[in-house]
């Protein structure tokens, strides 16, 4: 079995406007993520929607020394980017059992969550990884993910950073360090 997880493609971290927008890069990823979600919605696998949520004046949080405040609770910026998030919010009540959304913490999907608990009960062993950042988010996942047995793929069409230097070292370590699959074009077989 294999889960999609789309990680951060919130408008905070896409937009034009978000606070920690990752800009062109992350908005031409747009409709390949909702492509990657329709596939796995019709060969009735899971979806995790994994989105980065803080709270205005956490004085606790590490990345408050790092970043301006972002994805804060009940703010647009939470909200799903673009053709995507307008896909996610089209679905039927019928689609939306596929996927579930997931707020985190963390940079990595699996810190103080649920996630490996979900996966692990639906006997899930291989994990699809998009969204943003490449060498942020999506990098931290994919460490824990490997460090928990998962196999990986990460798909090169469908993630994206601020920073092509990082993005391109990221793409390398998820190949030459973590053995995942590197793809791009992915179409899924029933």
């Amino acid at each position: 079995m294999k889960a999609l997880i789309v990680i951060d493609y919130t408008n905070d971290f896409v937009a034009d406007n978000g606070v920690l927008s990752c800009g062109e890069p992350g908005q031409a990823i747009d409709g390949r993520l909702a492509e990657l979600m329709a596939l796995f919605i019709d060969t009735e696998d899971y979806i995790v929607l994994a989105a980065d949520k803080h709270e205005q004046d956490d004085r606790y949080h590490p990345e408050r020394l790092l970043f301006p405040p972002h994805n804060l609770t009940g703010t647009s910026g939470r909200e799903l980017y673009g053709e995507f998030g307008q896909f996610v919010n089209r679905l039927d009540q019928n689609q939306q059992s596929f996927y579930y959304w997931m707020d985190k913490t963390r940079y990595s999907a699996f810190a103080g969550t649920d996630l490996e608990l979900k996966l692990r009960e639906r006997g899930i062993t291989e994990l699809h990884l998009t969204g943003v950042c490449t060498d942020i988010c999506v990098l931290h996942t994919a460490v824990d993910a490997y460090n928990k047995g998962f196999d990986i793929v990460v798909h090169k069409d469908a993630v994206a950073s601020f920073d092509e230097t990082g993005h391109e070292w990221a793409l390398n370590h998820f190949a030459n360090t973590l053995g995942a699959q590197v793809v791009e074009k992915w179409v899924a077989v029933k």
